[in-house]
């Protein structure tokens, strides 16, 4: 997968958390409005449906442990691996995402960041993966930064 090409040819994304406790973790996104595809889920493993092409693999660490058997699991409520950062149609979304959060028992991982053209907040799940939940404005995004995007845009098509 090392050309662009090549990379640009995947249809959808499995994210794969380890989880400590998969029917608590179940009932806390349940609770957040998120449904799961019965198809892949299982007393090891919930596919949690994001949206029609992203999907969060929650594993049980047993089970997530035959994915990486050279590597230790981290504990997500001391370190962090990643950040998985999800998108909204409207900035009152963010907000009413993190009340769900805080009512569902996940907690908040940081202040609201306000940009203007975008806002973002962050949240903690049970299990203590950061998710980030973002609303962006691209039509006031500053001029400056558009610029910039486009000649990155524009460099990366030409690379290929």
């Amino acid at each position: 997968m090392g050309q662009n090409a090549e990379a640009n040819s995947a249809t959808k994304i499995f994210v794969n958390l380890p989880v400590k406790d998969l029917k608590k973790t179940m009932d806390f996104f349940s609770k957040l409005g998120f449904k799961f595809n019965p198809m892949f889920t299982d007393e090891n493993a919930a596919c949690l449906v994001i949206s029609e092409d992203i999907y969060a693999m929650l594993l049980v660490e047993k089970f997530f442990k035959n994915f990486i058997p050279d590597k230790e699991i981290c504990d997500a409520r001391s370190s962090a691996e990643a950040l998985v950062a999800l998108s909204t149609k409207t900035r009152e979304e963010v907000d009413e995402v993190i009340k769900k959060v805080l009512a569902a028992g996940g907690s908040e991982y940081r202040q609201a960041q306000d940009y203007g053209w975008m806002y973002g907040r962050a949240f903690q799940d049970i299990d203590g993966h950061i998710w980030e939940i973002f609303y962006m404005d691209m039509n006031t995004m500053p001029e400056e930064m558009k610029n910039k995007a486009k000649r990155v845009n524009s460099e990366l098509i030409s690379n290929n």
